[in-house]
């Protein structure tokens, strides 16, 4: 199958090797010409994982990992379209795409924040009728962090990815090709119902502020591990209760893959997105003590600021009361001296706050 990921950050480098090693023919693109030029002259991507270490071959042609710099020619060549950037990057990625998308490709957004909802109207708003079914999962599928130029170390990869496909009606074709690439593929059932299992919004926030004190005066902390204590994670649950409200309220049955399987013991509760012990696994690599800033970082800006402010507004459209999220959400505001729910991915902001249930039923199955 042919396989576009679009972007240079951790995860994208992890799913340009992964499809690669399952021979797929794969295209990676990246804005970054330098960058590009930088990993081209290595010749190869290398990944350490379970499995050991190993490399594919990349470059300009006749790769295993094709690189390319003309966003026209990655979106157009590929079946499969695999972009597992921030969401802070998905409004000016999806306005340059917006042209380029055809018949018949399957987008995955992993996750997506709703940026389903995000790519389908740039694309509608530049007169692009093509039918194109947008998708999106609750995580990335690799825990896994850049060691330099072309080292990449996965210290684990998803066992099952609840996925939501915007509009629903092209699901049967989307989950199609998906579960080409990734087996592990749950449908779930529609865009939305994908963006509510976004993992992020809910581990991130209480980490980040509940921390806040060491991450400002250390030069780097871990907040996975030393950062993980009991009063934070009562905390956690909570926030993630309210998510699942709001999804009950909308109308999606379980499973909602409630976090606190994420951190049970291996061979204990239920399988999460990761499988089971993944939280012990993501500690143990030691790859997450890193130096966040609270004004710059994507667990503020991405998981925080967009996030959140998706959960509170829909639990606000839907009747559902969110006071740990908008707590939360309120003390990010005056951590970085924004409104964040003001520039967040809200209902309001992406014109769906007017919608009646009946309508909005109608939007996620039909499309824009």
């Amino acid at each position: 199958m042919k396989i576009t990921v679009l972007g240079g950050g951790h995860g994208c480098y992890a799913a340009a090797l992964e499809m690669a090693e399952k021979g797929h023919e794969v295209v990676l693109w990246r804005r970054d010409a330098e960058a590009l030029n930088a990993l081209a002259a290595t010749g190869q991507l290398f990944v350490k994982d379970f499995q050991g270490e190993r490399s594919v071959t990349v470059g300009f042609e006749n790769s295993q990992i094709n690189l390319q710099n003309n966003l026209e020619k990655a979106i157009t060549h590929a079946q499969l379209i695999i972009i597992p950037l921030p969401a802070t990057t998905h409004v000016n990625l999806a306005e340059q795409a917006a042209p380029y998308f055809q018949d018949g490709q399957v987008v995955y957004l992993p996750p997506g924040t709703f940026g389903s909802f995000v790519f389908a109207k740039a694309m509608k708003d530049v007169g692009n009728n093509a039918e194109v079914a947008f998708s999106e999962t609750g995580t990335l599928p690799y825990l896994v962090r850049k060691h330099d130029v072309n080292h990449i170390v996965v210290s684990g990869y998803a066992t099952r990815l609840p996925t939501g496909v915007f509009p629903s009606s092209l699901s049967e074709h989307a989950f199609k090709i998906l579960t080409q690439a990734y087996p592990s593929v749950e449908p779930v059932e529609d865009g939305l119902s994908g963006a509510l299992m976004n993992a992020g919004p809910i581990i991130h926030p209480p980490l980040i502020m509940m921390n806040a004190g060491p991450l400002e005066h250390f030069e780097a902390w871990d907040i996975h591990n030393e950062g993980t204590q009991p009063s934070i994670r009562r905390v956690t649950n909570q926030l993630d209760a309210e998510r699942m409200r709001v999804r009950e309220a909308l109308g999606y049955p379980a499973p909602h893959f409630p976090l606190a399987d994420h951190y049970n013991k291996e061979g204990e509760g239920d399988e999460w997105m990761y499988g089971r012990g993944a939280h012990g696994k993501l500690t143990d690599s030691g790859d997450w003590r890193e130096d966040i800033n609270l004004q710059e970082h994507r667990y503020m800006l991405e998981d925080t600021r967009l996030g959140l402010s998706l959960i509170v507004s829909v639990g606000r459209w839907a009747g559902v009361l969110t006071p740990v999220a908008e707590g939360l959400l309120n003390i990010a505001s005056a951590v970085t001296g924004r409104d964040l729910y003001a520039e967040g991915r809200t209902l309001e902001n992406l014109g769906l706050a007017h919608k009646s249930k009946q309508e909005m039923q109608a939007v996620l199955q039909q499309g824009v």
